[in-house]
């Protein structure tokens, strides 16, 4: 099974958004339709990013990370127009 984390990013405000899901173009597709509620008010989103994994748990992790602080911090060093942090 693959599972992907992946980064977006709002073509409104360039704040980024971190997920995990099976397939990355149908959630991409939920985010902008508006039935996330952490994403709904800052659409339209683009694909920024994402990893493919074989193992949820290492996903998870992966994902956790990039919502920490120090997870914050790679992504605006490597995207420096990022919001996050």
């Amino acid at each position: 099974m693959q599972i992907f984390v992946y980064i977006i990013r709002s073509e409104v405000d360039g704040r980024d958004y971190v997920g995990m899901t099976q397939n990355t173009k149908w959630r991409l597709k939920e985010h902008n339709s508006g039935k996330t509620k952490s994403t709904k008010g800052y659409r339209p989103w683009k694909l920024l990013y994402r990893e493919e994994y074989t193992d949820r748990l290492i996903a998870r992790k992966r994902e956790k990370y990039l919502k920490s602080g120090y997870g914050k911090m790679w992504i605006k060093k490597k995207w420096p127009s990022s919001s996050a942090g």
